[in-house]
């Protein structure tokens, strides 16, 4: 089969192509949800703040929830042994949130709302790659890796493109049953996003099992709790820092390295004097390089290493973030996002590979938390150290970017050590 000719197992190919469809609705809401609040469809007290304020608010709320609670929701899937039920439930609490959308009134409904979709990222996020971990080895993890960001990553990008056609062409009206059915384009967004989750929600339950060869970590620990498996510092008395440790900082470097340009869009269009088409190529081009970079990339370190790829990614992340604070054109604008996207896919799926190779058998779960908690954290905190940067200077938010990023490339240079010990064609089969 092609999918094991590239290294990848079957069952990640089917969780991937299930995370690539939810991504495509869940996505829907980074543009669905601002022209919705700002919509005469919702109303109510906002406590003074701006509408403004409440979008900001709303959106960054998914993050600032599901990141401090990933690493709980991970070490629970770690004690019981299994993924799937945790990302079936948290795929029904996103069907169940983006259906109710649709019957919001208020601006707390999408506060409540967008909770509960926080609730559901934090059983999804974990589990799904602690199950890609556990479908991987040593000498494929790489490639799996890779493949599932990849997929996940087009359905994130495809998603905001198509919602505001879907919310611009509305009102909808068909007939069933002799009944004339009438809905906003509003509406027909929430419904979609409620539909990709339920096909997400069957795509799991019919094609995904938990692997035998992974057993429940019936240990406590030392506390007990849910970060008992890493420290930060290192036990080995190898290094400094934990490895893990270091990678989860490495990844909250790089996405708010990433995150800085979605909030100086603004500016960024005044500046380069262009509009929001070309703001959002550039924003694209982040992406288009992780879809296209991610699986050729992750393959490589099953057999070049890890450790290479990713201290090279983060050496590239310093010019191509901060070249972004002086350019006047906006094709090479494009291109500096471009080149950042080919630093992110060298970091994010590799370090992932790695972290998983350093996992403690029955703790996966907790292990990568650590990564996809940094990640989200880096998510929110970049756009919000923008906002308060730029004031300085436009240069300034990009400067601090490559700064990170090069604190970063120490890290990884002192403190993580390779684990991969084989080299092998990236097109052998397994």
């Amino acid at each position: 089969m092609t999918s094991n000719r590239l290294g990848v197992d079957p069952q990640v190919l089917a969780l991937a192509l299930a995370r690539m469809t939810e991504s495509v609705g869940n996505s829907f809401l980074i543009v669905v949800l601002p022209l919705f609040i700002g919509s005469e469809f919702v109303t109510g007290n906002t406590f003074g703040l701006t509408e403004v304020a409440i979008t900001g608010i709303v959106l960054s709320l998914f993050g600032l929830v599901n990141s401090p609670l990933q690493p709980f929701t991970g070490r629970l899937s770690d004690r019981t042994g299994r993924r799937k039920i945790f990302v079936l439930v948290g795929l029904l609490l996103i069907g169940v949130a983006s259906f109710s959308y649709s019957l919001a009134s208020s601006y707390w409904h999408l506060v409540g709302l967008r909770v509960l979709q926080g609730v559901a990222g934090a059983l999804i996020i974990p589990t799904t790659v602690a199950l890609v971990n556990d479908l991987a080895s040593e000498t494929n993890r790489g490639g799996n890796m890779g493949t599932y960001n990849t997929f996940r990553l087009v359905g994130f990008g495809v998603g905001p493109i198509a919602a505001g056609a879907v919310v611009s062409a509305g009102p909808y009206a068909f007939g069933v049953g002799g009944t004339q059915l009438q809905f906003s384009g509003f509406d027909a967004a929430f419904y979609f996003a409620t539909l990709t989750a339920s096909l997400s929600f069957f795509l799991i339950l019919w094609l995904i099992r938990d692997p035998e060869n992974v057993t429940a970590d019936a240990s406590p620990g030392e506390d007990g709790g849910a970060l008992d498996s890493f420290s930060v510092f290192d036990r080995s008395g190898r290094g400094v820092l934990d490895p893990v440790f270091t990678l989860g900082v490495v990844s909250f470097f790089m996405a708010v390295g990433i995150a800085l340009f979605a909030t100086l869009g603004d500016i960024i269009n005044t500046r380069l004097d262009q509009g929001p088409t070309l703001f959002g190529l550039q924003f694209a081009a982040f992406v288009l390089a992780q879809i296209f970079l991610q699986v050729p990339i992750g393959r490589a370190t099953d057999f070049y290493g890890r450790r290479i790829f990713i201290l090279v990614g983060m050496v590239l992340l310093i010019p191509t973030t901060l070249v972004q604070g002086v350019l006047y054109d906006p094709w090479l604008m494009f291109a500096a996002r471009f080149g950042q996207g080919v630093a992110g896919a060298m970091v994010f799926a590799p370090a992932l590979a790695l972290a998983g190779d350093l996992a403690p058998d029955g703790k996966s779960g907790t292990t990568l938390s650590v990564l996809t908690m940094a990640f989200g954290f880096g998510v929110a905190f970049g756009p919000l150290s923008a906002g308060f940067l730029v004031s300085f200077g436009f240069a300034v938010p990009f400067a601090f970017g490559a700064a990170l990023a090069a604190v970063g490339a120490v890290l990884v240079w002192t403190q993580v050590e390779e684990t991969v010990t084989t080299r092998r064609s990236p097109f052998s089969a397994d």
